[in-house]
């Protein structure tokens, strides 16, 4: 990776290296704002929680994004769904989908269930490069006519319990949005479902980055790296 000439890092009083791990700890751990600040001034860095809430508002879709022509291809077979998320005391939709591999495909928020949501989403999936010839879905009367326009090809299977393995991956999410106070706008659900799913691809090795490393640094490595060329 090389970097950029002008780096999304400058003027910001913290070094990049410091701005790296507040985001990295906080898309990879249960950890809230407050938890980011008391660890880092452990270790003589002293800066505000909503300055850190700041950066990962900032900084996650430019990691996402520098590390999307590393990212491997999706496997062929999908597992969709969509699960709930609390957004400022209402409820929203956040439709996910999961290879055969586990890697996570794409995810999307919507303050809907519906066709257009579906359609959406799936439209966002699909970008990313792959063609499904099988996607597993629950039973939503949009998943069918969503699927007969844009992949008509593919399999579509909606048996009970087929669709496990995406809402067993649902978990790992809501894992981590426990310890939080709530998601405030629906940007910062939007960039932390996202930047919750780059991180869990990463862990698995679903990027070629920092591949020779063992698992435990690969996360770590990857965010050095991805820091230089953002």
């Amino acid at each position: 990776m090389t970097s950029s000439s002008a780096s999304a890092f400058a003027g910001f009083r913290f070094p990049r290296e410091v701005i790296s791990v507040a985001v990295r700890w906080y898309l990879r751990y249960g950890l809230s704002y407050r938890d980011v600040e008391e660890l880092l001034a452990e270790r003589g860095v002293t800066v505000d929680h909503v300055t850190i809430y700041r950066w990962v508002q900032r900084f996650t879709p430019e990691f996402v994004e520098a590390a999307r022509t590393c990212r491997h291809a999706s496997g062929d077979r999908w597992f969709v769904d969509e699960t709930y998320v609390k957004v400022n005391g209402r409820w929203t939709y956040l439709y996910r989908a999961v290879d055969q591999y586990g890697q996570v495909i794409d995810v999307w928020l919507s303050t809907s269930r519906d066709l257009p949501a579906a359609r959406t989403f799936f439209t966002r999936a699909l970008a990313t490069g792959s063609m499904p010839v099988e996607v597993i879905t629950d039973r939503a009367p949009a998943y069918p006519r969503v699927l007969d326009e844009l992949v008509p090809g593919a399999l579509h299977d909606t048996k009970q319990y087929a669709n496990n393995r995406v809402e067993a991956d649902h978990g790992r999410l809501k894992a981590r949005l426990r310890p939080m106070r709530g998601l405030k706008t629906f940007r910062s659900a939007r960039i932390l479902a996202a930047g919750h799913a780059f991180v869990q691809n990463l862990r698995r090795g679903h990027y070629d980055i920092a591949t020779d490393e063992p698992a435990h640094q690969r996360l770590l490595t990857a965010f050095e790296e991805l820091a230089l060329a953002i």
